[in-house]
């Protein structure tokens, strides 16, 4: 049986596809992933994962394994907002995505890896999952993270540019906010949707940041959050139609307010919404997003006609299938 191989498979969006990869039984799940003293292990102990490997031996399985691999998943990153050492994701999110775009090319393998919403920095160029030079030199990201992704989506979009080889199919997703069962190893950077739960959950007022726009409420910045399922599901998709590639966002095309999200987790618990609006902080009031919104037409029309979950939706299937059960975990 061919093999899927998913980098950074243990962790939030990763285990979701690795487990359903898993579950469906047409392909087998290896994972790549740095496990530690962390309770990712949990993410993947209710399916039958095929094999995990370590990252310093990546390409040593990839050769080992050539022949029954299928396609690459490359989720694996450095994605702290907090992490100040540019140094790693450079060495994570660029260099390493360089050198298994090489080997998808020379063993022509699929290959699908994750980009980033962080790409569009504060959105002065539009949301538009425009895969040109022209375009990507123009996006200014925030931080180093959203730099190191938009670096290698350069670098695919010169090497293309210049007529190089590519896989036979690459894909990169601009994932904007997902939120989803999974998450709960990332602590402080967990979804807010996740954070906020505890507190929803013992009726205690949550907290969201005032607003310092005069276009927006406070409570009423907005994002176009995402249900980890629905990414599973076109990624899923784009495995089983392997002449699409390209760039592409991923989120539902719906910018949502936090007020919103938090009216959703209390409406998922049967409670009444209690929210309060504390000062955002200096450090982060500068560079603050109002509004991310996700162009989603270049998805549709390559083919993906399957709806996503709305808020609600969303929210209420995470909260009482999983946020609210004693074991939380997919």
């Amino acid at each position: 049986m061919q093999r899927i191989l998913v980098t950074g498979g243990a962790g939030f969006i990763g285990s979701n596809i690795a487990n359903a990869i898993a579950d469906k039984g047409e392909y087998r799940a290896v994972v790549c992933d740095i496990f530690g003293k962390s309770e990712k292990w949990r993410n993947l102990s209710k399916h039958q994962i095929f094999e995990i490997i370590q990252p310093e031996d990546l390409f040593y399985w990839l050769e080992s394994n050539h022949e029954q691999l299928h396609a690459v998943l490359h989720l694996g990153a450095t994605s702290s907002t907090t992490e100040t050492d540019v140094d790693k994701f450079l060495e994570n999110n660029f260099s390493l995505s360089r050198q298994l775009w090489n080997w998808c090319v020379d063993k022509q393998k699929p290959l699908i890896y994750a980009s980033s919403a962080a790409t569009y920095g504060r959105g002065e160029q539009g949301f538009m999952d425009d895969a040109s030079q022209g375009y990507l030199q123009k996006l200014r990201p925030l931080n180093a993270y959203g730099w190191s992704k938009n670096l290698f989506d350069q670098f695919i979009a010169t090497s293309i540019a210049r007529g190089d080889k590519t896989p036979p199919q690459w894909v990169g997703l601009k994932f904007f906010n997902v939120y989803g069962p999974n998450e709960y190893h990332k602590d402080s950077q967990m979804s807010v949707a996740a954070q906020i739960f505890p507190h929803a959950r013992e009726n205690r007022p949550v907290k969201l940041f005032k607003s310092y726009h005069a276009d927006y409420a406070d409570g009423g910045q907005k994002r176009d959050f995402i249900y980890v399922k629905d990414c599973v599901k076109v990624m899923q998709w784009l495995i089983a139609n392997p002449s699409v590639s390209g760039l592409f966002n991923l989120g539902t095309g719906e910018a949502r307010t936090f007020e919103d999200l938090a009216k959703g987790i209390f409406g998922a618990l049967g409670k009444s919404p209690q929210i309060s609006y504390i000062e955002m902080p200096d450090a982060i009031r500068q560079k603050y997003q109002y509004l991310t919104e996700a162009k989603m037409h270049k998805l549709r029309e390559a083919g993906y006609k399957e709806p996503f979950y709305s808020l609600e939706e969303g929210l209420k299937d995470y909260v009482q299938h999983y946020l609210a059960k004693e074991d939380p975990y997919y």
